[in-house]
């Protein structure tokens, strides 16, 4: 059988494999995923799991519940030398080893972009993945409860400042979440007010959200003023050292939050170890039938898909004539791939790559959302529901979508979980306290010492004891 080595498991990887258990005839061919995570993160849902709208667990798909024919290997791919169609894998533990495949795809993905600017990669967070999504609630959670006990000033203001680097979709939907959820936290904190917590957003171009019209932007923008979140149009973060941040403008205040989604670029760690072609940008160079290429020459038994990969955009509509990396694009371009690599192999011809966008929808917060097709714009309450409703129906697997929705269900009538468990970055700081643990070494010498002595003293008053009696 040939085996087919799927090298990331998110949007596309995991939905070429799921679609390839599909269409693959039994005895057909392997297939291996590889991904460090073993699971698929469906990151339209972080900014609600941030607010605490979601379940963890419920955004995230396991890959070996639901690829019960693939084999799953929770790992890295470090290197890919398709000349000799050979892939470096490197686990959390234990050496690498060398994997032989006979056709690659590769599906790696996208990671936060960011820039050099000071205390950045110290001190702030991305949103990416669920375990930077449930990091944020966290630190919203504890923040306040913290704040509570402290009298007003610079440090309370600073445990309730939080703000959002990029003003594009994951931006503006993590910034109107928060906004909500703090909001929502403040019944039941009244030590603090509405006034207390202070909310600002950072964006260097002179607009939010270019995937809608200047008026929904305009919108956004007038809706998150008059929910007391204030966003920063042409101003660029100079400076987060400490959590002191400088703006463009001179402004500066300090902030125990910042949350980077100014941008993502394909996965360097993958791109910048194969001998695959990689275009200008650092992702991968790929035809629009996804094989990886250019449009005069194929290189056979390689394919390439989602955010990782430069996609021709046919319907004109794409950034410098590319599919902009997104999910509606990585979850029909990994169906598509599953389809061709099928039809490659059966020794028919592949299809390309043609999606028209089906519009942009975002939630900014509870009851509040957006949605864009063309000219027609809506907002507010029914932009919200249609949110839910796509990205509920979307997400893989009935298992999971019936988790998710039950969770907003039951949300309606108990409200959002507001348990912090900040704590679990050190499950065992509660067992250490405590914990019974050997005596020092000299301690230990000292004891057998203090014995002998006392036992050479009561020796030495026995005889006298004796004659005594006698």
């Amino acid at each position: 059988m040939p085996k087919i080595l799927i090298v990331g498991g998110g949007y596309a990887g995991f939905y070429t494999a799921w679609k390839l258990e599909k269409w693959l005839r039994a005895g057909e061919a392997e297939v291996t995923v590889v991904d460090p995570r073993p699971y698929m993160t469906y990151q339209p849902f972080l900014p609600e799991v941030a607010a605490g709208s979601i379940e963890p667990r419920h955004a995230v798909v396991s890959q070996r519940r639901h690829l019960k024919k693939t084999t799953v290997l929770t790992a890295k791919v470090t290197n890919i030398d398709h000349a000799r169609k050979s892939a470096t894998i490197t686990p959390p533990v234990g050496d690498s080893w060398e994997f032989e495949y006979d056709i690659v795809v590769v599906t790696a993905g996208a990671v936060s972009r960011t820039f050099p600017i000071p205390g950045v990669a110290d001190g702030a967070i991305g949103l990416k993945n669920i375990e930077e999504a449930v990091a944020i609630r966290d630190t919203v959670l504890t923040n306040f409860d913290k704040a509570a006990l402290l009298p007003a000033g610079p440090e309370r203001d600073r445990l309730l400042t939080f703000t959002v680097i990029g003003g594009g979709f994951a931006g503006i939907e993590i910034f109107g979440e928060l906004r909500s959820f703090a909001s929502s936290l403040l019944k039941r904190y009244p030590q603090l007010s509405f006034e207390d917590t202070h909310f600002h957003l950072i964006e260097a171009m002179g607009r939010i959200m270019p995937e809608v019209s200047l008026p929904t932007s305009h919108w956004v923008i007038k809706n998150l003023a008059q929910r007391g979140a204030e966003i920063h149009l042409e101003t660029q973060l100079t400076s987060a050292v400490d959590g002191v941040v400088q703006l463009s403008t001179g402004e500066s205040f300090e902030t125990d939050l910042i949350v980077w989604t100014a941008g993502v670029m394909a996965n360097p760690g993958v791109v910048r170890h194969t001998d695959l072609p990689i275009e200008e940008r650092g992702r991968l160079t790929v035809r629009a039938d996804l094989r990886v290429g250019t449009e005069d020459k194929f290189i056979p038994d390689a394919w390439g898909a989602g955010d990782v990969s430069a996609v021709p955009d046919l319907t004109g509509g794409g950034v410098g004539g590319f599919c902009v990396p997104n999910a509606q694009h990585a979850v029909r371009q990994g169906k598509l791939l599953a389809k061709n690599l099928v039809a490659s192999m059966r020794g028919e011809e592949p299809r390309q790559y043609f999606h028209k966008n089906a519009g942009a929808v975002a939630g900014i917060g509870l009851g509040v959302g957006v949605f864009q097709k063309g000219k027609l714009g809506i907002k507010g309450l029914p932009a919200w529901a249609m949110h839910r409703g796509y990205h509920g129906m979307a997400m893989p697997s009935w298992e999971r979508k019936t988790r998710v929705i039950a969770g907003w269900v039951l949300n309606l009538f108990l409200d959002r979980d507001i348990v912090s468990l900040e704590a679990v970055e050190n499950p065992r700081a509660a067992f250490e306290e405590f914990a019974s643990r050997p005596k020092p070494q000299v301690e230990a010498a000292k004891e057998p010492a203090k014995s002998s002595a006392k036992s050479a003293a009561k020796s030495a008053k026995e005889p006298a004891k004796a004659g005594i009696a006698k």
